[in-house]
C-alpha cells in the first residue's frame, strides 16, 4: 500500500469520477485505474462500484475511508513537524466545532489563527458531536471542541468552559423588561423538563448532558416532541412559535437580544467544554499551537462576557 494510491482513492471517492479524478491529481486515467486496482488486490476487496452515471464506495470502500483520510493526515502532519519550528509553526490543522459553539468561536479562532500563526491553514468543520467523536478517534481530524459528558476517554482533554443551559422558547412580548424579569428567576430543573421540548438526537449535542441530570435528580427523561440536531432548523422552527428547547444562549443569542426568543436560565443544568484531541496520535507543531491558542481564546471569551452565561474554567479545573 502506498500514499499515492490512498490519495488516488480519495480522489476517486470525493469526485465521483475517475476521470474528474485523474484531472485533480494530475495523472493519466490509466495509470489511475491500474493503481486502485493494486490497492484493490491488496486489500481483496473492491473499494467502487461503477456505474454509468460514475462511481460510488462500496461498504468496503465506506469503511476504509476514513482510513485512508486518517494515513494521508498524518502523514502531511508529519511533514508538516519536519518544517516546522516552535516559533513559527506551518501545516494544515482541522478543527471540529459543534453547531451550538461555532457561532460564538469559529471567526474569532479563525481571525487569531491568521494573525498570531500565518503558516498555519485553519480548516474548521461544524458537525454533529457525535460525529465529531468518531472523526477524532480515527484521526480525520486533529482538534475538536466536545462537551464533557463523561465519555471522552481515549482524548487528550483540556476543559475551558462552563456554560449555562436556558429554557428558550417564543418570546410571549417584545417587551425588554419582562424579558429581563424572565431571566432573573431561574427554573428548577423539574420545571424546565415538565414540557415537551425539541432536542438533539441522542448522542448529540446536550441531549446526554440533560438526561443525566434528570437521572441524577430522579426525574424522568425529557418529554421530546422532536429530534432537531441542526441549530438552524432550530431557530426557524422556535420563531415559528412551535415549540421550546433547552440549550445555552450563544446559539440563538441574535433572537433573543431582537426579543424573538425568551430564554430563562434552569439552575444547576450547565455543559463543560473541553478541547480535546487523540491521545494516541502524535500532534504536530501546527496543532499543538492552535490547540494552546484555543484554550487561550476561550477562556478569555468566557471572561470578557463575548462568550454570554459562561465561565472560564482553569487548568485545575
Amino acid at each position: 500500500m502506498e500514499l499515492r494510491q490512498l490519495r488516488y482513492f480519495v480522489a476517486i471517492a470525493d469526485s465521483g469520477s475517475f476521470t474528474k479524478a485523474a484531472e485533480r491529481v494530475f495523472v493519466a486515467q490509466s495509470a489511475l485505474s491500474h493503481q486502485l486496482a493494486q490497492l484493490e488486490g491488496e486489500l481483496g476487496a473492491s473499494l467502487f462500484d461503477r456505474s454509468r452515471r460514475g462511481v460510488e464506495l462500496t461498504e468496503a470502500g465506506q469503511r476504509f475511508f476514513p482510513h485512508a483520510m486518517s494515513i494521508l493526515r498524518q502523514a502531511e502532519e508529519a511533514l508538516a513537524s519536519a518544517r516546522s519550528t516552535e516559533q513559527e509553526p506551518e501545516g494544515k490543522v482541522v478543527f471540529g466545532i459543534p453547531h451550538s459553539a461555532s457561532q460564538a468561536l469559529a471567526l474569532p479562532l479563525l481571525r487569531e489563527v491568521r494573525q498570531r500563526f500565518p503558516k498555519v491553514v485553519l480548516e474548521l468543520t461544524e458537525e454533529l458531536t457525535g460525529n465529531l467523536t468518531r472523526q477524532l478517534r480515527t484521526g480525520q481530524i486533529q482538534l475538536a471542541v466536545l462537551f464533557d459528558d463523561g465519555q471522552l476517554g481515549g482524548f487528550a482533554v483540556t476543559r475551558v468552559l462552563r456554560e449555562r443551559l436556558s429554557l428558550i422558547e417564543p418570546a410571549a412580548c417584545g417587551d425588554s423588561s419582562v424579558r429581563a424579569a424572565a431571566r432573573s428567576r431561574p427554573l428548577s430543573l423539574k420545571q424546565a423538563l415538565a414540557r415537551p421540548l425539541m432536542l438533539p438526537a441522542n448522542p448529540h449535542g446536550v441531549r446526554p448532558i440533560i438526561e443525566q441530570a434528570a437521572a441524577k435528580a430522579g426525574l424522568p427523561p425529557p418529554q421530546v416532541e422532536a429530534d432537531i440536531s441542526s441549530i438552524s432548523i432550530l431557530r426557524t422552527t422556535l420563531l415559528a412559535g412551535m415549540g421550546r428547547t433547552l440549550l445555552p444562549v450563544m446559539p440563538l443569542f441574535t433572537e433573543i437580544q431582537a426579543g424573538q426568543l425568551k430564554a430563562t436560565p434552569v439552575r444547576d443544568l450547565v455543559r463543560v467544554l473541553a478541547i480535546c484531541s487523540s491521545a494516541h496520535i502524535p500532534r504536530s507543531p501546527a496543532c499543538l499551537a492552535v490547540s494552546g491558542l484555543a484554550v487561550e481564546l476561550i477562556r478569555r471569551l468566557g471572561a470578557t462576557g463575548a462568550w454570554a452565561d459562561a465561565q472560564p474554567l482553569n487548568a485545575s479545573a
